[in-house]
Parts: C-alpha cells; sequence; structure tokens
C-alpha cells in the first residue's frame, strides 16, 4: 500500500457510522472472560457485569485478596487468580491456569494499570517511569500474548483499555499518558491482525472514573486538584466504575472496534489532530499551566531533599 491508496476524506466520512459498529456481535452466556484488575473499580464492575450477562469470569488482580472478595461475590463460575501483570512468566502461568479450569477462554480485558506521582519529565525518578510503563504498557502484552491462541480459537474478543489519557495533554503525568497511547497503538494493531484470523479486538478509553485512583489522584492531592481544574466542562465530567464498565460490556457484545466514556469525549477523540496543536499550543503560554509545573518541580526536589538525609543516615549505620 501506498499513500494513493489511501482513502480520500470524501470517502472516509460516510465510512464513519459502520467504523465504531463491530462485525457481528457476542454472546457472553457460556463464554469465559478474563479481566485483570478485577479487584476493584471499573475491572470489578465489569467482573459482575459478564457474570451477570452470563459469563464464566476469570478474576486476575495482583491483590489477591481483592481477587478472591471479587470472585467469591460472583459465585461458582469465577474463578480468582492473584497475579502482577508486569511478570510475564506469571502471566503465562496465570491464562493457562484459567484455561485449564474452564476449557477455553472466549474473552480478555486488559484493564490493570496504575498512576505516576506527579512529576515532569526533568524532575521524574527513572524507576517510576519504569513501573508505569511495566504495569500499563508491558502489562498489556503480557495478558494478552499468551491468551491469543485461546482466543483465535474461540473467534472471540480483545478489549484493551487505553484512556482519553492517550490523546489529552500530558504534562506531570507524562508516563500514565504515553503507555495510554501506546496501547491505543496496540489496539489498533491487534484488531487488524485479528481480523485475518477471525476475531476481533477493540480499545476503551475512559474520561475521569469516580475510582480509588482519581481520589488518590486528583482529589486527596493538593496539586492533583489544581491539574483537575485544568480540565474545561465538559471534559472534567466523572462517570462511575459501573458506567466505565458498561461502555466496555456493550462493547464487548458488539465487538466494537473502539468505546469511550463519557460521551463528551468523543468530538475530541474524533478532532484530536487539529485539537492538540491549538490546545498545546495555548498550554505552553498559559499562567496558570507554568505555576502548576513548577509547583510540581518544587514538591518533587523538596522530597528528594528531604529524602537524601535520611539515606545517608542508612548508609553510615550500615557502616
Amino acid at each position: 500500500m501506498n499513500l494513493a491508496d489511501l482513502p480520500s476524506l470524501r470517502e472516509l466520512l460516510p465510512a464513519l457510522p459502520a467504523a465504531f459498529r463491530g462485525a457481528d456481535t457476542l454472546d457472553p452466556r457460556g463464554k469465559v472472560v478474563l479481566i485483570t484488575g478485577a479487584g476493584a473499580g471499573i475491572g470489578r464492575a465489569l467482573a459482575e457485569d459478564m457474570s451477570a450477562r452470563g459469563a464464566s469470569v476469570a478474576v486476575l488482580d495482583i491483590d489477591g485478596s481483592a481477587a478472591t472478595a471479587t470472585a467469591n461475590t460472583l459465585g461458582e463460575n469465577a474463578f480468582a487468580i492473584p497475579a502482577d501483570v508486569a511478570d510475564r512468566a506469571a502471566m503465562r502461568e496465570a491464562v493457562a491456569r484459567v484455561h485449564a479450569r474452564f476449557g477455553r477462554i472466549d474473552v480478555v480485558v486488559a484493564n490493570a494499570g496504575v498512576v505516576p506521582e506527579p512529576a515532569t519529565i526533568a524532575t521524574m525518578d527513572p524507576a517510576e517511569f519504569d513501573r508505569v510503563v511495566a504495569v500499563n504498557l508491558v502489562g498489556v502484552f503480557n495478558t494478552v500474548h499468551p491468551a491469543l491462541p485461546h482466543v483465535i480459537d474461540a473467534g472471540g474478543h480483545v478489549v484493551v483499555v487505553s484512556s482519553a489519557a492517550a490523546f489529552a495533554p500530558g504534562m506531570a503525568g507524562s508516563p500514565y499518558m504515553t503507555t495510554k497511547a501506546a496501547v491505543e497503538q496496540f489496539g489498533r494493531a491487534l484488531r487488524v491482525e485479528l481480523a485475518a484470523v477471525g476475531a476481533t479486538a477493540g480499545v476503551a478509553y475512559f474520561g475521569i472514573v469516580d475510582t480509588a485512583m482519581t481520589h488518590g489522584t486528583l482529589d486527596d492531592d493538593e496539586l492533583g486538584r489544581a491539574v483537575g481544574r485544568l480540565l474545561p466542562w465538559p471534559l472534567n465530567r466523572r462517570i462511575t466504575a459501573r458506567e466505565a464498565a458498561a461502555s466496555v460490556a456493550e462493547g464487548i457484545v458488539r465487538r466494537a472496534p473502539r468505546t469511550i466514556a463519557p460521551a463528551q469525549w468523543e468530538p475530541y477523540a474524533l478532532l484530536r489532530g487539529a485539537i492538540n496543536v491549538v490546545l498545546d499550543d495555548r498550554l505552553t503560554r498559559d499562567p496558570a499551566v507554568r505555576e502548576v509545573i513548577h509547583r510540581v518541580e518544587a514538591r518533587v526536589r523538596a522530597a528528594r531533599a528531604a529524602d537524601q538525609p535520611r539515606e545517608h543516615g542508612s548508609q553510615r549505620a550500615r557502616g
């Protein structure tokens, strides 16, 4: 394929409605759905939704007790497995255990994710960057890759959870935005590849979801609240974990190539190429944004300076 083969804008616009629909539907009844990060928040709400639709659910979470608690509420057709998505060998074993238990895997939802401590790229701890990449990006690969043979055999569906953060400004939280943008591209590639073998995939995008992670990032932190105030209406509208899960569940049934919730983010998602050129320019000149960045950097440096005396003291004690 070369550039001359690409469809024109005039050809693309009539195709948009069909692009939001899957080729056919997937009935969850009797199917096996594997969900990571299912011990709490969106993952737990999705596990409950899929179970209510008649699916057996594999509940994976790094917190084994949370995974067990979720599975216990769902009954005998749920299977709890403690697993760290950043651990490739552990995820291979977890997928094998799910297949051994149920004999099939029809749907995989790579939902597990973490957020970084607020920091600019200049002040960021490299280990924090690596941690977020390991969970949010490598963890998606570790979840999906070992399950693909089973999903393909079943003619099933994969959902990778990205975020509206994939195309939103990333200042003071670039590891999260970077990984979510990468997950979007992973999901797009996967959908095209799976179409050749009779399976499907989709990307899920959320705006701000009212979860414990959101509270810790935006509500319980002074600078997080300052960042949150930079979001204009209606992009600052929050949805519940159940609303987010319902969006994913409906996408699974429709084999949707993409789902986005809340709907207020849809125009931004579709027009991001133009919007972000203007938005980035405005953000670079916004005094409020500069003030938040300076405050983030000052706090990171202060915390690092406070840690150094303790580190030196421990070294003298060991000496």
